[in-house]
């Protein structure tokens, strides 16, 4: 990596990245320099209190227990005395209107919360074509919508092996499909993390072949806590933490026998020995009601990112 590309990450995180300027021809990833010590923000994803809110992807299935929007979100975010609110983009209306992402990002600041990024749902492993085309236009759209709502950085999947392919072609297109939307991001000053999140990104290794084939300073890796199903996820979660530009953190961790309890200390140590700089955002999918168990939670991540 050149000297100039080292300055321009160093600050890992959205802030560090977009002080830089606009986007730039870049080697293929490797992971971003960070300096000063590891700093954690705290945040929290909209998805943890999915059961209590509308998604609109899902029009035609209304959800009798929808109680609360985004706006409601992010007071509840700010009387929980957070840094960060992580708007997931199900929840916001159709059709998207820009100026109600703008008053949420007004609503979050006056509140004195920083939007700290939003997550989208797409799939990168269809072949060339109609259907990889809409995909690429959809994670664009959110680029625009992500500017407007304040949002620094847009979790994105990969996806799974579409029938009648390979994982090999479905890894090319996928960077392919990446390496296009981030040439957009990056006009735009927005970071795409690519999520751990099953399919072609199952593993570490799988991740990080995509990863390291990106060439843009507009990518890197939206850290999650739970998704590694191996017999040591956090063995997984130490290769991939150096290229962390964003961390969403689960109460639980896979293994080849299902969910099990995670631990929290040694998930915030991995990002500590990383020296990781950025919001950490609990993501709550336990079977608990999330009113009860998250502000637990996060008293748990606050003691531990303050020591």
């Amino acid at each position: 990596m050149s000297d100039s590309r080292r300055v321009f990450l160093k600050g890992l995180g959205a802030a560090g990245v977009l002080a830089a300027g606009g986007p730039g021809p870049a080697a293929a990833m490797d992971p971003p320099v960070r300096r000063g010590g590891p700093s954690m923000r705290l945040s929290l994803a909209a998805y943890s209190y999915r059961k209590y809110m509308t998604d609109h992807r899902r029009r035609a299935e209304p959800n009798p227990a929808a109680s609360m929007s985004l706006e409601d979100f992010v007071d509840l975010c700010a009387g929980f005395n957070l840094e960060g609110t992580e708007l997931t983009s199900y929840y916001v209306p159709h059709p998207v209107s820009a100026g109600y992402l703008r008053g949420l990002r007004k609503r979050a600041l006056l509140l004195g919360l920083t939007v700290s990024g939003t997550a989208i749902g797409n799939t990168f492993t269809h072949p060339p074509g109609p259907a990889l085309d809409k995909e690429i236009a959809h994670v664009k759209a959110w680029v625009d919508h992500a500017v407007d709502m304040g949002a620094p950085v847009i979790r994105i999947f990969a996806g799974d092996v579409q029938k009648g392919t390979t994982e090999e072609q479905a890894r090319q297109w996928c960077i392919e499909a990446i390496q296009r939307c981030c040439e957009y991001a990056g006009q735009q000053g927005v970071i795409l993390a690519l999520e751990n999140h099953g399919g072609i990104v199952t593993t570490a290794e799988q991740l990080l072949a995509i990863v390291r084939e990106v060439r843009s300073e507009w990518f890197g890796v939206n850290w999650d806590s739970g998704n590694f199903r191996s017999a040591d996820p956090y063995a997984e979660l130490a290769r991939v933490a150096p290229y962390a530009v964003t961390v969403q953190i689960k109460t639980q961790v896979g293994s080849p026998q299902g969910p099990r309890e995670a631990d929290l200390p040694r998930v915030i140590g991995i990002l500590k020995e990383a020296g990781y700089r950025g919001f950490v955002a609990l993501e709550y999918e336990d079977e608990h009601d999330p009113k009860a168990a998250v502000p637990r939670y996060l008293d748990t991540l606050r003691r531990l990112i303050a020591t």
